[in-house]
């Protein structure tokens, strides 16, 4: 599906492109290292928090000295954008693999469904810290963000949209679309946030079963 590769193109673009300066001239080798220090980063920002953690204990943890972490990062803040930008990579990832992998019709919302839920699952942990600090990015990054979850959003759009269009699903206008869209989006983002009380009562398994029911009988297609 070429329009969800390409938005999976776009989110390696701060990381590839060169959005955040650096001084070092191979593209590869920024991309490997941003993931690095992104990777070794989040542990910490989750333990301790965004401003308790420093520059330091991210360097050591990713294993490259500070001046090192220097020549791909200019700041703190580069790098909690970074681990916002590869958070955001790990759910187009597994949204894009769901529709390459999935059959026709109610079947392909279905594995959608399923896979954006298991993510989000999974990733848990890497979603509250999104929420909780990308307040402390400056402006320019949590604009970025905020048109990543939005981006993420558009897939869905996309793929009720191609659902409607091939009579699987029943026609919907463009804004009720959308705010399925943001529905589907904001059902991941509900396990995050209320899984205090949620994993007392179901397990993922459970979960995903009701939402799914929900979100066909949203479209107009029985669960």
């Amino acid at each position: 599906m070429p329009e969800t590769r390409q938005a999976l193109e776009k989110a390696h673009s701060a990381i590839e492109a060169g959005d955040i300066p650096t001084q070092i001239k191979n593209p590869e080798l920024v991309r490997r290292r941003r993931r690095q220090i992104a990777d070794a980063a989040v542990g910490l920002f989750i333990e301790r928090g965004f401003h308790k953690t420093t520059t330091r204990e991210i360097a050591r943890a990713a294993g490259l000295s500070i001046g090192s972490l220097y020549e791909y990062v200019a700041s703190k803040e580069d790098v909690l954008f970074l681990v916002c930008e590869s958070i955001h990579e790990e759910v187009e990832q597994g949204v894009a693999d769901a529709m390459t992998r999935a059959g026709k019709g109610r079947e392909t919302l279905v594995e959608v469904l399923r896979e954006y839920f298991l993510v989000c699952h999974r990733m848990s942990d890497f979603i509250l810290l999104i929420y909780q600090e990308t307040r402390s990015l400056p402006p320019q990054w949590r604009k970025r963000v905020l048109e990543n979850e939005l981006r993420i959003t558009g897939i869905f759009v996309e793929v009720l949209a191609r659902l409607a269009e091939r009579g699987e699903i029943p026609k919907l206008d463009e804004r009720a679309l959308e705010i399925a869209a943001h529905n589907i989006s904001v059902m991941g983002h509900m396990w995050t946030f209320r899984r205090w009380f949620l994993a007392r009562h179901y397990d993922i398994e459970a979960y995903i079963q009701h939402q799914t029911r929900f979100i066909l009988n949203l479209v107009g297609q029985p669960g």
